[in-house]
């Protein structure tokens, strides 16, 4: 295993989910108009099929803390990257709706495995004063996944089982990267630490919150997701190819999205929950009222990607925070209501296209988001935390960063304060 820096392991770690997340889960909208019109597909059947990695992604991610436990961070990012290749290659080869289904569910076992290994890495690797920011830029991967299946669309949309072979093969070697750099750690715990207290009602009440604000938020940019880029196709007739400009712009704005969270965490929460999902809705709207103008469209994708990315990893960052010292629990319970509502909210926009059209979908699925935008207020706010080196003397990381760690046979680790920092070596 070779060592990282923490702000190494922070750009690592994104570039793994820009693999995981960008690619292996969100392209697939940026491909649906090829897809449904070679397959010959409905849109309540891409609703179906854009929840089915959502689903598998819920699955994946409710066993991923044990997985990470048992098999250790390298071997479970292996496997999720194992799962992205061959979701990926099966994708690229889809004949109908199962076999494109069965891909893209592989695709989502991948994405809800990586988070949990890289968070279980990053215990080792990352100071805990910086976890919340690390997490943060990890998170804005997606936009770079996002921006890579660009080019893909621009040249490759009318041959694009050709973009998901090349998107495979970027998966292996993540694989192979994630092998090299991740250490096969099983187990995580400061010789001198302390168990962690129980979780109290009171941040039981309020993860249900953040996870009730997360669920919405999902649900409502699972239209923007899966059908943005057939929207504009259908409705605004514009070409395939062209669809490529809007998924750059969501990955460009939504790069700004780890400094937007960064600093709500910081300040003020629930007025940036309440702004940015006022965004997202927006987003959807302006997309729906001009889909055949492509700069729109584009500004459109801007407001969505900035949006999107801000309230995941203030979601994330809020997740640390309710439940310190519990990595993994406090940001996948989020993570996992975003999911869950992007599962329930693709079959039903699906539906709604398929009923109703286009332009009236997106503007129920905007007037959703505008309404619970409204009660932000009930958004927990930042914790009554005490400052970084307090919360590191609770645990026992103040005092020694003596970890004592096992690899998959059984053999020793011990990082020392000076070796956590830069990624620590094998005594």
């Amino acid at each position: 295993m070779k060592s990282l820096s923490s702000t190494g392991f922070a750009f690592f770690g994104a570039s793994l989910i820009a693999i995981s997340y960008g690619l292996a889960r969100f392209a697939f909208g940026l491909f649906v108009p090829p897809i449904r019109a070679e397959l010959d597909l409905t849109p309540d059947l891409i609703g179906i099929i854009g929840a089915l990695p959502l689903i598998s992604f819920l699955l994946a991610t409710s066993i991923a803390p044990i997985a990470a436990d048992r098999l250790g961070a390298r071997n479970t990012a292996v496997l999720s990257g194992g799962f992205g290749a061959v979701g990926l290659a099966l994708i690229s080869q889809a004949s109908g709706f199962v076999s494109l289904g069965v891909g893209v569910f592989a695709c989502g076992i991948c994405t809800g495995l990586m988070m949990p290994a890289l968070t279980a890495a990053m215990q080792v690797l990352v100071d805990r004063s910086v976890h919340g920011r690390v997490s943060s830029v990890m998170n804005a991967g997606t936009s770079i996944g996002v921006m890579v299946a660009v080019p893909a669309v621009l040249f490759l949309a009318g041959i694009w089982r050709y973009a998901y072979m090349s998107f495979a093969a970027m998966a292996v070697i993540g694989l192979f990267a994630a092998w090299y750099f991740i250490p096969s750690v099983s187990r995580v715990a400061p010789s001198n630490a302390a168990p962690p207290p129980p979780i109290t009602a009171l941040q039981w009440w309020r993860l249900f919150r953040l996870s009730l604000f997360a669920f919405v938020m999902g649900f409502v940019s699972s239209a923007y997701w899966i059908f943005a880029p057939d929207l504009v196709v259908t409705l605004g007739e514009l070409p395939s190819g062209e669809t490529g400009w809007l998924w750059l712009a969501v990955g460009i704005a939504g790069l700004g999205g780890a400094v937007v969270a960064d600093l709500a965490d910081r300040n003020n929460p629930p007025i940036t929950q309440a702004l940015m999902l006022m965004m997202l809705a927006a987003s959807l709207a302006l997309l729906a009222a001009s889909p055949g103008q492509l700069v729109l469209a584009a500004f459109s994708g801007l407001v969505f990607g900035l949006a999107y990315m801000s309230l995941t990893g203030l979601y994330l960052m809020t997740g640390i925070r309710l439940l310190p010292g519990r990595l993994s629990m406090g940001p996948v319970l989020p993570f996992m209501a975003v999911s869950l509502g992007q599962a329930a909210g693709s079959p039903i926009v699906g539906m709604l296209v398929n009923n109703f059209g286009y332009s009236n979908a997106f503007a129920i699925f905007s007037a959703i988001g505008i309404v619970v935008a409204l009660l932000s207020p009930l958004y927990p706010r930042n914790i009554e935390h005490a400052s970084e080196e307090e919360a590191a003397e609770d645990t026992g990381l103040q005092a020694a960063y003596d970890y004592q760690l096992q690899d998959e046979e059984g053999e020793p680790f011990t990082y020392d304060s000076e070796e956590t920092s830069s990624g620590g070596t094998k005594d």
